[in-house]
């Protein structure tokens, strides 16, 4: 394995790990607070808001400090405050010094998530650039549907401190693979530039630069609006279980269903690359993840949650994937930079839908599809958004 191999292959293990990691503790923080603290779905949608809020701010700027300071720098400061982040939470028995131990990870983890990006995409060719982004979604996407569907079981075993012991255990890993690989990183580079230049296969045709341009604001704009979904559904995951009566490890099992469903068009999508640059398929996976977003949150059973599971991973799979790859795509040599972007759009719906859903139950308590509601027109404000934008390019 050469020095180009082993970056990318120590920066898909600390994808993998830090994906397996923040999923055991974000996803099922809403249980823990429901169970420890009785926080119901408008105090976690609020939590969610306020987590997501910070993500948008600080994931951008992380972005930008690890293209100026240094990728390996930058996964050293993100591993280090996740660390101390989840030690302190251990031991606090508080709403609001839980609250803020989760504000600190999440603080922590944009540090990671741009970086690695970028480091999986850099000295890619243009040939070999869609390769590294689907091995890149396939890795976090197989220890994040893992994560969710054995975290409720954990629980059940171990109690809910496992959510931030197991996460401890593995950022301090990640941590001293980090200063690892920034030992050795010099090494490394010295011999990539020291290996032979082989015949390269030709470039495949790239888009014009407005259609690609077009592109990319379409996908920032939908990823956001993905995780407005993602979020609000995530956060009211404790009251589906308590819905249908469901333990955590039942609704590990039974709600993690469109993580896989995601993981599987991402197998797609990576192998298959006729989607790349094709609007019919953004604004069809957006139609989708409306109606199934709705669907899951008004279920009126459990067989209907599991099929309505099934539409939003495959519509998630899809707006993501575009995201990131024509991110990255475009990113050129600024790819933290625009990693740190897609990143602060994630963190813009993780922000926004929780709080549409909040102000919902709060202000319409009597209704209590509300939220599903409100979080729903707010997606189809999304919708429109979509296609002007494509009108305008053509």
């Amino acid at each position: 394995m050469n020095s180009h191999q082993k970056i990318k292959f120590s920066c898909f293990t600390l994808e993998g790990l830090n994906s397996f990691a923040t999923v055991l503790y974000f996803n099922y923080l809403y249980f823990f607070m429901r169970d420890r603290f009785g926080f119901d779905n408008k105090h976690n949608l609020a939590l969610a808001a306020f987590l997501g809020f910070i993500y948008v701010f600080a994931a951008w700027q992380a972005g930008k400090f690890a293209q100026r300071r240094g990728y390996f720098f930058a996964l050293k400061i993100g591993f280090s405050i996740m660390a101390v982040s989840f030690a302190a939470g251990l031991f606090l028995n508080s709403a609001p010094g839980e609250i803020l131990a989760a504000a600190c990870v999440t603080i922590g983890m944009c540090f990671i998530w741009p970086t690695l990006e970028a480091l999986v995409s850099d000295g890619e060719t243009a040939a070999q650039l869609p390769r590294a982004v689907g091995l890149y979604n396939v890795v976090w996407a197989v220890t994040n549907a893992a994560s969710y569907f054995i975290g409720g079981t954990l629980i059940v075993a171990f109690g809910f401190k496992i959510i931030l012991a197991l996460p401890l255990a593995i950022v301090l890993l990640q941590l001293a693979l980090a200063f690892w690989l920034q030992h050795h990183a010099a090494e490394m580079a010295r011999e990539a530039l020291n290996k032979p230049v082989t015949a390269l296969p030709p470039e495949p045709h790239r888009p014009a630069s407005p259609k690609a341009k077009a592109f990319l604001k379409m996908a920032w704009l939908a990823n956001p609006f993905a995780y407005i979904a993602i979020n609000t559904l995530i956060a009211v995951v404790p009251g589906i279980a308590h819905k249908f009566d469901l333990s955590p490890m039942l609704a590990g099992f039974i709600c993690s269903l469109w993580c896989f469903v995601r993981l599987g068009t991402f197998v797609v999508l990576w192998q298959w690359t006729e989607w790349h640059y094709k609007f019919r398929w953004l604004v069809l996976s957006f139609a989708i993840l409306i109606v199934s977003f709705a669907a899951i949150l008004m279920a009126p059973n459990i067989y209907a949650l599991i099929v309505a599971q099934i539409f939003f991973g495959g519509a998630i799979g899809l707006i993501y994937y575009s995201s990131l790859f024509y991110s990255m795509d475009a990113g050129g040599e600024t790819r933290g930079e625009h990693g740190g972007i897609h990143e602060a759009a994630i963190g813009l719906g993780n922000c926004v839908g929780p709080a549409v859903g909040a102000l919902s139950l709060q202000f319409l308590p009597q209704f209590q599809n509300s939220g599903a509601i409100a979080v729903s027109v707010l997606l189809l404000c999304g919708f429109g958004g979509l296609v002007s934008i494509w009108k305008t390019a053509k």
